[in-house]
């Protein structure tokens, strides 16, 4: 049976396929930091060392940050729900093949292909839903429920992982994934539509193969450098050398694209409208986002003396309150106007990082989390519905996917950056306090130091993203570069009468 198009579907059918979509973005968020709590357990699972510890996260992060561009354009050229069952499904196999892994190089290896399938799954699945929902209040509301259940995601993701830690064990952190990953992809082949292009059977374009593979190795390198950074110091020669490895990479990708008929990233896409300002933003947001599920929980465990389980509970606020933020965002986009409603998420968030500057090493989570936490959240459910819109609204239904693949590719690529740098600002306050404080000195007292400069860092970066805010007020535009998977329309006959637009 035929599935109607977009404008033919019932409001049931519509509601039920963003359910589908939200799910997949669901996964890819929780699969993030699912792992965070588990690793001590994963660790001593599979015999890793400390360094191939961090290799259990970073390894989806590389694949997904990497890979999204190219995914995103995949999806605009061989069909979007297509891009996104295939994904789905290598998502899932990935996922339990890394729950059963019993050495390293298995699990790491799992691991990158989960990240391979997310890099398919966020961009195809955020391109339908903008397929599904015209301008209006329906797509506002549609990407409420996106940005609700992105954040929710990360935060879940502790929850989960600390209940299975010391529940069924590390391996369900995985498997649960896989479940969870396999049932979206029933829902997906039943609720959401196809495109037109993958019901037409017709040719399919290119993939732009020189433009993909040059720029997933430059971000390869990047993502690998500034992560590394983190834990090796900025002088490192492997930190250095994969620096440079990532400039040379990305500047020859520039020089592929400009010679290319129908390159990965349009020209004129970056420029167009709010679409290049969003981007920077969410790069911003990315950067304190990771920043935030990667101290909090070590704040809790390591100085406030946390179990896995305490921690992610403690979760529970903040995704509470990114789903409240999320979902006031549309009524307060026509209550004040979207510029408005921006720096009002931005400026919320700092105000909360602020109030998470003043830790102690003696702190509860009632009087020195509870309500930074909440603050973060509800700031960051509206900031992000706000930049996801900005950044692909009025872009032509053609470079949907490659949109989606876009601002997802700047909020990892900023988180890895931010990571790193909070990271190393973090370990420089530690070592500092240890140093110039007496001998007996508790060392939560030193790691306190280093949290608190990085929450106030993460403050400052967000006070720097609202004064950029005017940048994204400007009212998007369509895109207007070519559709490879379309014909050149027919050229328009002068117009004889007097009237003129």
């Amino acid at each position: 049976m035929d599935v109607p198009p977009p404008h033919r579907q019932t409001a049931a059918a519509t509601t039920a396929a963003l359910a589908a979509l939200a799910a997949a973005q669901f996964a890819v968020t929780l699969s993030t930091s699912i792992v965070n709590v588990a690793l001590p357990a994963v660790r001593d699972g599979v015999g890793l060392s400390d360094a191939g510890m961090s290799w259990v996260v970073n390894a989806y992060g590389l694949a997904f940050g990497a890979l999204l561009l190219p995914g995103g354009r995949a999806a605009d050229l061989l069909g979007r729900r297509r891009v996104l069952t295939v994904g789905l499904a290598l998502f899932t196999v990935a996922a339990v093949t890394a729950g059963l892994a019993s050495t390293p190089w298995m699990l790491v290896t799992a691991r990158t292909a989960q990240g391979l399938g997310a890099a398919a799954i966020a961009p195809a699945a955020l391109s339908l839903v903008m397929r599904l929902h015209p301008p209006g209040p329906a797509r506002a509301r549609a990407l409420g429920v996106w940005g609700a259940v992105s954040g929710a995601g990360g935060a879940a993701g502790v929850l989960l992982g600390g209940v299975l830690t010391e529940g069924p064990g590390w391996r369900w952190v995985f498997h649960a994934s896989g479940i969870g990953a396999a049932l979206v992809l029933a829902a997906t082949v039943h609720l959401v539509p196809a495109d037109p292009k993958e019901e037409s059977g017709g040719p399919r374009p290119r993939l732009d193969v020189a433009g993909s593979l040059t720029v997933t190795a430059g971000l390869v390198s990047l993502v690998y450098g500034l992560t590394a950074a983190g834990r090796s110091g900025w002088t490192d020669p492997l930190v250095l050398g994969s620096l440079a490895a990532a400039t040379v990479l990305l500047a020859l990708f520039v020089l592929v694209e400009r010679r290319h008929a129908a390159p990965l990233l349009p020209s004129g896409l970056l420029t167009h409208g709010a679409v290049g300002p969003a981007n920077l933003l969410m790069a911003l947001l990315g950067a304190v986002w990771v920043g935030l599920f990667f101290f909090l929980p070590l704040y809790q465990q390591q100085v406030l003396g946390a179990g896995p389980l305490e921690a992610g509970l403690s979760q529970l606020p903040l995704a509470a309150a990114n789903m409240l933020g999320s979902g006031l965002a549309p009524a307060l986009t026509r209550r004040i106007g979207p510029h408005r409603t921006l720096l009002a998420g931005l400026v919320t968030q700092a105000a909360g990082f602020l109030w998470l500057a003043r830790i102690t090493a003696d702190g509860t989570f009632l009087t020195h989390l509870l309500g930074p936490v909440l603050l973060v959240g509800a700031g960051l459910g509206v900031a992000f519905v706000q930049l996801t819109g900005a950044a692909v609204s009025g872009v032509e239904p053609a470079h949907a996917g490659l949109a989606g693949g876009l601002v997802n590719t700047t909020r990892q690529i900023g988180g890895a950056v931010g990571l790193a740098v909070l990271g190393t600002l973090a370990a420089a306050r530690t070592a500092s306090a240890s140093a110039s404080a007496s001998a007996d000195l508790p060392r939560t007292a030193a790691l306190t130091e280093g949290y608190r400069g990085a929450f106030l860092l993460s403050a400052a970066v967000l006070g720097l993203g609202a004064v950029l805010t005017p940048l994204v007020a400007r009212r998007a535009r369509p895109v207007r570069t070519p559709d490879p998977d379309s014909t050149p329309p027919p050229r328009a006959v002068p117009c004889t009468s007097s009237r003129t637009r």
